[in-house]
């Protein structure tokens, strides 16, 4: 535990990729089996625990410290982990015992342990592990390590131990089980390949790069790219293929690799095939797209009912084919996986699995009008459904992760709307001495009774130096509290207008304006323009119109 928790803080300090690269190959190579592949679980967002919550760490330090106290300093801080981590008391135990403790031992024991066990375990160990240990071991418990460390990193450092690549281990990943020591054998070199018996595997997917519009043009002709939408979905993979017995197996699995099988049974039911495709999930109804606030309703859930999905028809449009009655087609050219993928959606005669269509560009002026104003070459919806466009080399192959220069995404310019900052929160990792996540609004009501309405949340856009003029802004304009909520002085005379940039907007019956934004955040701040000249709320329904 403590190589563990000594990791997480250097990780959490260094802020070059390459170093945080090197100090995870240097501790997977140091570090015995299982506790290394715990620790590779942990900062691959693979390791949870039933029964270990925040609630119950809240409860736990309760029992040692004032609640009051406990509040203000959780306010002042911003990080659940760290704040407990420095307020629970100091134990003699805690002084040169904790060596003894090994990251295996609290996982082990986490994960067999009942309920009812669970609060004294985390006590005894929370005594004997000094600052660091105790924040590392919270960490660990509540998942959100937040060291600057992506799941790709911490694969590229695996491979670094042997003569593999990142996309090697990526191509087994998700066959593997904690704490990974067929990996470990085989990268280093002191076993085979570990083999997998699941019938459909998830595929590593093959992700683009923003179109970088002052030199990519220049340097890419467009006649050797293949022009498509950019849905306004979720990417998906749908693999079917039969097992050793004969027995069909159907799955749905998100870009990450998570199995979404269970809130899509209705497509689930109709992969009968043996392939692998890559496509967008939407919903689609009467042929239609759906705006994304649809498709929200059946993501992130268990199960999906008959009313569920007959009131949100789920549907697949189709990018890609990997696989195809156990032929990997991922090292043919873009173009022949095209032509097998209409081949095959053809034989298939599904509707709700339908192709992406190429967009008519054969120039870069083509493009950039296909991507401003899709309307012009799709019926409404489907043109309200349109995010930008792809850009896909004609002979590029499948590639798992980012590679340059194949796949291009280019997203249509965003929507801007004038705001009024109304609540602040502290942010998390390195922004939580920092009021970083706000909440903002527009005017709604008749002429002279206009009041603000939020209509959306934001914590990104902004430079470092920004952040501290609004931080600044927050503390010295704050009229009320709620817990961890500021709230901050806004009216028509005074208050901070923030430019804020956001992707669509959707009907929503969780907020008050009845609107919800995608993907918003702050473009600048309008230091110039005083709030009673922010928007008002017809200045997003115009949107949802047209």
């Amino acid at each position: 535990m403590q190589a563990f928790s000594h990791l997480l803080d250097r990780l959490s300090y260094e802020p070059g990729r390459l170093a945080k690269e090197a100090l995870l190959t240097d501790y997977l190579r140091k570090t015995p089996d299982p506790d290394r592949g715990y620790a590779l679980a942990a900062l691959t967002g693979e390791l949870s625990f039933r029964h270990a919550k925040p609630a119950l760490l809240r409860e736990l330090i309760s029992t040692r410290t004032d609640a009051v106290l406990f509040g203000l300093s959780y306010d002042f801080v911003g990080d659940l982990s760290e704040t407990i981590a420095l307020m629970w008391p100091a134990s003699e135990r805690g002084k040169g015992e904790n060596a003894g403790l090994s990251l295996a031992d609290v996982v082990e024991a986490l994960n067999t342990a009942k309920k009812a066990e669970i609060p004294a375990l985390l006590a005894g160990w929370l005594d004997l592990l000094d600052e660091t240990g105790r924040w590392a071991l919270l960490k660990l418990l509540t998942g959100g390590l937040r060291v600057g460390v992506s799941a790709r990193l911490a694969k590229t450092a695996v491979a670094r131990l042997g003569t593999i690549t990142p996309d090697d281990v990526e191509e087994i990943w998700h066959g593997l089980k904690q704490p990974y020591l067929e990996l470990f054998a085989w990268v280093e070199g002191r076993s085979g390949r570990p083999e997998t018996l699941d019938p459909v595997p998830f595929r590593p997917v093959m992700l683009a790069h923003p179109l970088e519009e002052d030199a990519d043009p220049a340097n890419v002709p467009a006649d050797a790219l293949f022009v498509e939408w950019k849905w306004d979905g979720i990417r998906i993979q749908a693999a079917a293929a039969r097992d050793a017995a004969g027995h069909q197996a159907a799955r749905l699995y998100s870009r990450t690799g998570e199995d979404i099988s269970g809130a899509f049974p209705d497509l689930v039911a109709l992969m009968s095939f043996e392939a692998v495709i890559d496509g967008e999930l939407l919903i689609r109804r009467e042929g239609a797209v759906q705006p994304f606030s649809d498709l929200q309703k059946r993501l992130n859930r268990k199960t999906a009912g008959p009313k569920l999905q007959r009131d949100y028809p789920a549907a697949i449009r189709a990018y890609d084919l990997l696989m195809l009655e156990g032929e990997d087609l991922r090292p043919l050219p873009f173009m022949e996986r095209r032509r097998r993928l209409e081949s095959f959606l053809s034989d298939l005669n599904l509707p709700q699995i339908d192709l992406s269509p190429e967009v008519a560009a054969g120039s870069w002026a083509a493009i950039a009008a296909a991507r401003q104003t899709p309307e012009s070459l799709l019926p409404g919806p489907d043109a309200n459904a349109v995010e930008g466009v792809m850009l896909k080399r004609r002979d590029a192959p499948y590639l798992p992760g980012r590679p340059k220069g194949q796949w291009f995404k280019w997203k249509r310019d965003p929507y801007l709307v004038d705001a009024v900052l109304m609540y602040a929160q502290r942010g998390h990792g390195k922004r939580s001495s920092f009021y970083s996540d706000y909440t903002f609004g527009v005017w709604w009501g008749a002429e002279g009774q206009e009041v603000l309405v939020p209509v959306g949340k934001a914590y990104s856009g902004f430079t470092d130096e920004e952040l501290v003029q609004i931080d600044r802004f927050v503390r010295n304009n704050t009229v009320n509290r709620f817990g961890p909520v500021r709230e901050v002085l806004h009216s028509k005379d005074a208050g901070l207008v923030l430019e804020v940039a956001f992707e669509g907007i959707n009907r929503s019956t969780r907020h008050k304006s009845g609107l919800a934004m995608r993907f918003p955040r702050i473009a600048r701040l309008r230091w110039d323009k005083p709030p009673a000249e922010a928007d008002k709320i017809e200045a997003l329904e115009t949107l949802l119109t047209g």
